[in-house]
């Protein structure tokens, strides 16, 4: 049985945020939330801007609350799904944050009887980004919606016990992907802490009987990134056969984003084949990640893949991440692989090399178990969620 189409617009408010001014920007205070800060599911807290504290105690009616709904109001074109207009992320973390203007925050109506979740739910939906974006106004580059737009929507609109019922399902999902996030995120910190205090604080196995030269322990060098990797920037985006991994499109396209590393769709064939790490390039950079199966960097992305006998991978990506990369241009800071290639780069011996991947190596496949539970949830998810706003599915 399909459920009752219904004006969205009659159910939610949406609040547009707050337009601050380059003036009102600090070093430091309260982070505001930008449209680069949507990155479903969640809202992400890299690469934040602030505003001082007198400026943000002004503004209290845009202070984000844990699992607001945000959506981007400005964005790109269905042709850059990644970015796309109308993507939908929740708040999932306690610290003060403000709401920065062209991203909108959605709220139930006082007495409607509609639940936020299952709203959540409808809107994050593929099929409702591609209408909204279908309707976006704005430049070839640049798709902008507005609150009208959204209120506009058409959307299923079942009892409020049955939209509980379809949101406690999806939710489940996603509190199995969310507790598999925190697990990597233990799992990574512990391999920087062990990284830390073997390369950094120098206490590797043996320490106490190795003599150090130059700042460096004996049998250990310091090296060029170019004579230990082989740098490549990232090319076109190639022809996309899916937006989900399939049995026939199993090759990830990353881009410069830093959500679920920046995965673009997937493709066929790979360009990079082994083992490698990426770089964020241009604008947001300086963002490094792992990835231990084929894959295809597009542009804004340079990848470093370990040279054989020389470098591991696993080294590599905590080296590289524990690095400042210097960036250049004064419109839009970008990292070019000729100012990487210099970049040294400390090269411990064979036997601590060794010991050190034998230590990371569980870490390491541990991470990639998680991220694959995570991928079959979110693809589970994703079927489930059309059948039941549809009403295909009874709950």
């Amino acid at each position: 049985m399909s459920n009752e189409m219904k004006i969205l617009g009659d159910y939610i408010d949406i609040l547009s945020g707050f337009a601050f001014k380059t003036k009102d920007f600090a070093v430091n205070g309260v982070p505001i939330i930008k449209i680069k800060n949507i990155s479903p599911p969640t809202v992400s807290l890299d690469d934040l801007t602030y505003v001082s504290k007198e400026v943000a105690e002004k503004q209290n009616r845009f202070i984000l609350s844990y699992d607001d709904v945000l959506i981007a109001m400005t964005g790109s074109h269905i042709n850059q799904w990644a970015s796309v207009v109308g993507r939908v992320a929740r708040v999932k973390y306690l610290e003060k944050t403000l709401l920065n203007q062209r991203v909108g925050k959605v709220a139930i109506k006082k007495n409607a009887e509609a639940d936020i979740d299952y709203v959540y739910y409808y809107l994050s939906q593929d099929a409702v980004k591609i209408e909204l974006a279908a309707k976006a106004g704005g430049a070839a580059n640049q798709a902008n919606i507005s609150p009208s737009h959204i209120k506009n929507l058409q959307f299923p609109c079942p009892s409020l016990d049955t939209q509980n019922r379809i949101a406690n399902i999806l939710s489940a999902y996603d509190d199995l992907i969310e507790n598999n996030q925190k697990q990597i995120k233990l799992l990574e910190e512990a391999a920087q802490r062990l990284y830390k205090e073997w390369f950094v604080d120098l206490h590797f196995p043996g320490y106490e009987d190795t003599e150090i030269i130059d700042g460096v322990p004996e049998g250990w060098e310091t090296a060029s990134l170019s004579s230990v990797s082989v740098l490549k920037a990232g090319g076109d985006k190639p022809k996309v056969c899916s937006e989900n991994k399939t049995d026939e499109c199993q090759v990830p396209i990353f881009s410069n984003g830093i959500s679920n590393k920046g995965l673009y769709g997937y493709t066929n064939k790979a360009v990079v084949e082994k083992e490698s790490v990426t770089i964020s390039a241009r604008g947001t950079v300086g963002f490094v990640f792992l990835h231990r199966t084929p894959f295809v960097p597009i542009v804004r992305l340079i990848s470093v893949t370990p040279k054989d006998d020389v470098m591991d991978v696993l080294y590599l990506y905590l080296n590289l991440s524990n690095q400042n990369f210097r960036a250049t241009g004064a419109a839009q800071q970008q990292i070019t692989v000729p100012l990487l290639k210099d970049k040294t780069i400390l090269c411990p011996s064979v036997e601590v090399r060794k010991d050190f991947n034998d230590n990371m190596l569980p870490i390491f496949n541990q991470i990639d178990t998680l991220e694959k539970r995570m991928l079959f949830a979110q693809q589970a998810r994703d079927r489930l969620l059309p059948k039941l706003m549809s009403g295909e599915l009874e709950v």
